[in-house]
């Protein structure tokens, strides 16, 4: 029953990840044909600052996509709240950046962003502040691209929470009332503890896509941008050395060290979560 799955599984994932670890030992001609170099490509990587530059990048993306689960979770749950008119109006419009493509999403949010005729900096203006050229600065340019992928994940987050509130069990708000707790003491100690399993989930899985970030940064970023250093990505220069430098062996390494580093963090995001996460 499982057969096809598994061969699924073992084709369109396991054998790419064989072929990218062997890739990461060769170098490749201008005209195809590997070479075996053994660890040559691991150590040009370690004295790389470009791999560096492009992690420390990546880690910031992902530490500042991750500060869009706490809102998600407070918005869930006001959404969760009995009697609320248009419900289901609100989730739908919550959800809709998530299955828009992201071709869409950078074209619109790359005409917000326009450092000239923006609508962000247009507001700006009108209150009296003169906005920065939000893709072209290297200061905002990464805390830009945090806040389109925040706002299209938003929706997916919110399901998820509003799915993890539907096993919290009503008797424990209704005992806390009876104790006297508001609302906001309600949410802090019977929401947010009952929810840490689907704050767990939230958080790594959305870790992992934000280390594997490249769309926004390919449609938003050009490459003769003054702020293309500061939002390259682990995977936008795997893309450019694998594809546009042609150099698929080297690429390959960039791409197996970041295959180890989110095993790694994903790993350690395990380990601790047996200190905070409560299961009921």
């Amino acid at each position: 029953m499982i057969a096809p799955m598994g061969v699924g599984v073992a084709v369109l994932y396991l054998w790419p990840i064989l072929q990218t670890f062997y890739f990461s030992f060769t170098a490749w001609g201008p005209f195809g044909g590997s070479t075996w170099t053994g660890l040559t490509n691991y150590t040009q990587l370690l004295h790389d600052p470009a791999v560096w530059t492009a992690l420390r990048n990546t880690i910031a993306y992902m530490f500042l996509t991750l500060l869009g689960v706490p809102p998600a979770m407070v918005f869930a749950a006001l959404l969760n709240r009995r009697g609320l008119r248009g419900r289901g109006m609100f989730r739908t419009l919550y959800y809709l950046p998530v299955v828009t493509m992201p071709a869409a999403i950078g074209l619109l949010w790359q005409y917000l962003y326009n450092g000239d005729y923006g609508l962000i900096n247009q507001g700006l203006g009108r209150v009296g502040i003169s906005g920065p050229g939000w893709l072209t600065d290297p200061h905002t340019a990464l805390v830009a691209l945090a806040l389109v992928g925040i706002w299209s994940q938003f929706g997916y987050n919110l399901v998820l929470f509003m799915a993890g509130l539907q096993n919290v069990p009503r008797e424990l708000y209704e005992a806390a009332a009876l104790d006297g707790a508001g609302s906001v003491r309600q949410f802090l100690r019977v929401t947010v503890p009952m929810l840490s399993p689907t704050t767990f989930f939230v958080s790594v899985i959305s870790a992992i896509g934000s280390l594997q970030m490249f769309d926004l940064v390919y449609l938003m970023i050009p490459p003769a941008s003054p702020a293309a250093g500061a939002t390259r990505t682990v995977v936008s220069l795997f893309y450019e050395t694998a594809f546009v430098k042609s150099n698929p062996g080297y690429g390959a390494a960039i791409a197996f060290m970041l295959l180890l580093f989110i095993a790694a963090l994903t790993g350690l995001q395990f380990r601790l979560q047996r200190r905070w996460v409560h299961y009921a």
